[in-house]
């Protein structure tokens, strides 16, 4: 089995995250995905941003204390200087600049709707996409509106998951996740064996050290998510010839 390195926000160890340049970064070292949060502004347009607020990513001052970025324009978002540079990137820039499989996370379930009036107009980008979420509901409702593209639910733990009415299962059912992304704690070698006997794919997270490679390839884990996809992917080369040198 393979593992996929996913790009987390692009290659944001090495360049600002969910800037065209991460992205750029991400695919000139190999990514297999790459993740990457999207949201919606005020007057209805997609925009890549992780938090709620642009201050975090701010290059200046004048980024800061604007207040949630769903609350303002993306002619506003844009004007502002991140830490990449420029303003936001929309949705649109993102894919035309790209050409590796995307992993879009819903940070606001009021994107739902906006995303599924992008990508029926944009059906290519689609076919390239997986749709990611901590929100149930919101992935539940992308099923509903974009069936034919893709689900992950995300989770911090297991034990996340499995607090939902019936547990880990029922959570898929409820998302019709066709990939289930969970945090290493509590995530065993009989889930993940569960999982794939479902047709579900498990992608773990975060990918930090040569022990979380080693421990998603023990597992059979599909895919792992870096911040450093390039030093990612060296480690599971270490991993895989371990593993040749001792069978």
């Amino acid at each position: 089995m393979t593992l996929l390195i996913v790009g987390h926000r692009g290659a944001m160890a090495h360049a600002p995250e969910n800037s065209l340049q991460s992205y750029a970064l991400a695919e000139e070292v190999g990514v297999d995905e790459i993740e990457l949060d999207v949201r919606l502004s005020k007057d209805g347009e997609l925009f890549l941003l992780h938090d709620a607020t642009l201050d975090r990513t701010a290059g200046d001052d004048a980024a800061r204390g604007l207040g949630p970025a769903a609350e303002l324009t993306l002619t506003q978002l844009q004007a502002v200087v991140l830490n990449s540079g420029r303003g936001v990137v929309t949705l649109a820039e993102m894919y035309a600049a790209t050409t590796t499989f995307i992993q879009l996370e819903i940070k606001d379930p009021a994107t739902v709707p906006a995303l599924a009036r992008y990508f029926a107009a944009h059906p290519a980008d689609a076919g390239r996409t997986i749709l990611t979420s901590f929100h149930p509901d919101a992935l539940r409702h992308a099923a509903e509106l974009m069936p034919t593209i893709g689900r992950c639910i995300i989770v911090q733990a297991l034990a996340d998951a499995e607090r939902f009415e019936g547990g880990w299962r029922g959570l898929l059912d409820h998302t019709r996740a066709t990939r289930f992304a969970c945090g290493f704690q509590d995530l065993t070698q009989d889930v993940v064996d569960a999982l794939h006997d479902l047709g579900v794919e498990v992608h773990v997270w975060p990918c930090r050290t040569v022990d979380d490679v080693r421990r998603a390839v023990e597992l059979g884990a599909d895919g792992t998510t870096s911040d450093d996809p390039a030093q990612a992917m060296s480690w599971l080369q270490q991993v895989l010839g371990e593993r040749t040198a001792a069978s």
